[in-house]
């Protein structure tokens, strides 16, 4: 397991300042963690209203973790392609890349929750299948907008979008681009569009076994590709850890869920408990794990995992 690598990803739409965002940023990168990603959401999730002070723009956020951080690699999971025109998209995650001296990555998805789009007016393609057909021309303009060669001009005639001749600039510090990633665990189209256009294919929320099924069909989707760059695999799941099962308890509390069920869906328990399962993602051929801290004030926890579950990782 010597190559597993734990990013913190948080879901700031739940409630949480820019600065909550930051202190999180800062430990994580202070702690080691190998990156900070967060979610692309403008609507709170749960039963109750809660959520304030409101949601935070990812790219803004990420504009200000960018020169308010140095090491730690930020990205989202993910960018939803319904809220902004994949020009504008590509111009702002390039920008951001620069800001950060290169360490932007860009997770892409097809945006799935209606009802924030609803509340803040943007719209909402019917039908699943227009939604990918949209996502899937997004991902051929951002990611071809950026391999465009500085001094040429990019086109684009999609059914959707249409790009006259243009600079295709501003290009991203990283070259040849920023790391994509594409994640779910759609059984046929999302794996062929990470086979095309990813560096990166995440799971996320899903048992050690649906995880594994879903990693082999992008693998077979990767060979029936004739790729040949690699695939870096990975997984996000929700953390709990404690070092006791009163402290497990604790935190379970603190974000409103009941432990046997967290052990059962995410990673949850004693840190020994927590290497053992990601091991047992390891054995899945996961890489790197997204760790969902849901509850930010609780600097503790990652400091926890940094000092007595990553030394046992390798």
């Amino acid at each position: 397991m010597g190559c597993m690598r734990l990013r913190i990803f948080l879901e700031p739409q739940q409630g949480a300042t820019y600065e909550d965002q930051l202190a999180v940023a800062r430990a994580a990168e202070d702690l080691g963690f190998d990156a900070l990603f967060r979610s692309d959401h403008f609507l709170y999730m749960g039963d109750r209203g809660g959520g304030l002070p409101g949601p935070t723009d990812a790219w803004v956020t990420l504009a200000g973790l960018a020169r308010d951080t140095s090491r730690i690699r930020l990205g989202t999971l993910m960018t939803a392609a319904t809220f902004r025109y994949p020009g504008p998209l590509a111009v702002s995650v390039a920008q951001v890349d620069h800001m950060s001296g290169g360490r932007v990555e860009f997770g892409f998805g097809a945006g799935w929750f209606e009802e924030e789009h609803t509340a803040y007016g943007i719209p909402f393609p019917a039908t699943a299948r227009e939604r990918f057909d949209r996502y899937e021309e997004q991902l051929d303009i951002i990611t071809g907008l950026w391999r465009t060669p500085v001094g040429e001009t990019f086109r684009y005639e999609g059914k959707h979008y249409r790009l006259s001749e243009g600079p295709a600039l501003p290009k991203p510090k990283q070259e040849p681009r920023p790391p994509v990633l594409i994640g779910g665990t759609g059984p046929k189209r999302t794996p062929r569009l990470a086979a095309k256009y990813a560096d990166e294919y995440n799971v996320p929320f899903t048992s050690v076994e649906d995880t594994a099924a879903a990693f082999e069909r992008t693998r077979a989707a990767v060979r029936a590709a004739g790729r040949t760059t690699p695939m870096v695999y990975s997984a996000a799941q929700v953390l709990c850890a404690g070092k006791d099962e009163a402290e497990v308890a604790r935190r379970a509390g603190r974000i409103g869920r009941q432990v046997p069920e967290l052990r059962e869906n995410g990673l949850a328990g004693t840190p020994n408990e927590l290497v053992d399962k990601i091991g047992r993602f390891a054995e899945a051929g996961a890489e790197r794990m997204y760790l969902q801290m849901l509850d930010m004030s609780d600097l503790d926890h990652l400091e926890l995992v940094a000092s007595q579950v990553v030394p046992q990782l390798g």
